[in-house]
């Protein structure tokens, strides 16, 4: 019987096969272009008033509240792990218009820098988020006079909150608030109170953006009227993104963020073209939520969404991710 002329399967005279780099695993590890390490992130942390206190946020599975004896415990998790740097939001037990736990020595904040350094030394990085929204009783992030968000004001008090925060022990200073002029005005209060080491991590291109929601159910810090557009930046500018992150930049920013990450990784990577500054990304709560709820529902695989997510944020030029993923995808990239 003869053989059929489809027995044997065509082959293309091809000079360039791409696939030959794909078959085998280990040589598909070694020309990858980019590569995630735990010593990527930072590891954001809710920090709260009393002690053994731990309770999970129902919007961000995996992710709690919790009193700083509990968050020492789970810091020493994130190191053996990898993970060497994490940033502190404060959830204290009273508000006032004007924020003044942001800025009080005593802050939860500053008690847990401290507590943190006292037991881990160098061996981690303690970073601080310098904004007022979660100890104002009206939620946002500057005073309010006349139904209007005060800049200036709002400037002066962020300058009082970096400095306690420096210190306190903080390694690393990050204003949030995006009022006009806070990077040169906290570079000038730290350098005159003897902080000229510490850097600032400015969120210099913050927007206004829908992916925050748990982390406002997370720190209790939604406004209490209005929203944040007046001083957060509008979803669809990005030539506005790089003009504020040359005004940081010259006011004296060590490192610029852009928050949230997988919304605008085409704004990391305008970033990351045009200056010569370490670019940071914010893996906000909006986008760990998604993946979580998904996974829940089987409608994807967690780990990978979980890295794919977080390798795209590299790709496009963040050299520092903040994600409350830290922790397990360090676990995953010790195997």
């Amino acid at each position: 019987m003869a053989k059929s002329k489809t027995s044997r399967a065509p082959r293309l005279e091809l000079t360039h096969r791409p696939r030959r780099l794909r078959m085998n695993p280990i040589l598909r590890g070694m020309v990858e272009e980019t590569r995630l390490d735990a010593r990527d992130f930072i590891y954001p942390m809710f920090i709260c008033e009393g002690k053994k206190l731990r309770a999970e946020v129902p919007s961000m599975p995996g992710v709690h509240r919790q009193s700083v004896d509990m968050a020492l415990k789970e810091i020493e998790d994130a190191l053996n792990l990898g993970v060497r740097s994490v940033i502190f939001f404060g959830i204290p037990d009273s508000k006032d218009a004007l924020g003044s736990g942001a800025y009080s020595a005593k802050g939860i904040v500053q008690r847990g820098v401290a507590a943190a350094k006292k037991a881990f030394g160098q061996d981690l990085l303690v970073v601080t988020d310098v904004c007022l929204c979660e100890y104002t009783d009206h939620g946002h992030c500057a005073p309010v006079r006349g139904g209007e968000v005060v800049n200036d004001w709002g400037v002066a008090l962020h300058c009082r909150t970096a400095v306690s925060h420096a210190a306190a022990g903080a390694d690393v200073v990050a204003p949030s608030d995006m009022m006009d002029g806070r990077v040169g005005a906290i570079r000038v209060a730290l350098d005159e109170t003897g902080f000229l080491n510490v850097p600032i991590l400015a969120y210099s291109a913050k927007y206004a953006s829908a992916f925050y929601g748990p982390f406002r159910d997370a720190a209790d810090s939604a406004p209490q009227f209005g929203d944040r557009r007046s001083y957060q930046m509008d979803p669809p500018n990005a030539e506005e993104a790089l003009r504020e992150v040359a005004l940081d930049v010259d006011e004296g920013a060590d490192i610029v963020m852009v928050k949230p990450a997988l919304p605008y990784l085409d704004v990391i990577r305008r970033v990351k073209d045009a200056f010569s500054v370490p670019v940071a990304a914010y893996n906000v709560s909006g986008e760990y939520a998604m993946i979580k709820a998904a996974a829940r529902l089987g409608w994807l695989d967690h780990d990978r969404a979980m890295m794919e997510c977080l390798t795209s944020i590299k790709r496009a030029g963040a050299s520092v991710i903040l994600t409350y993923f830290a922790k397990e995808a360090a676990k995953l990239l010790k195997r």
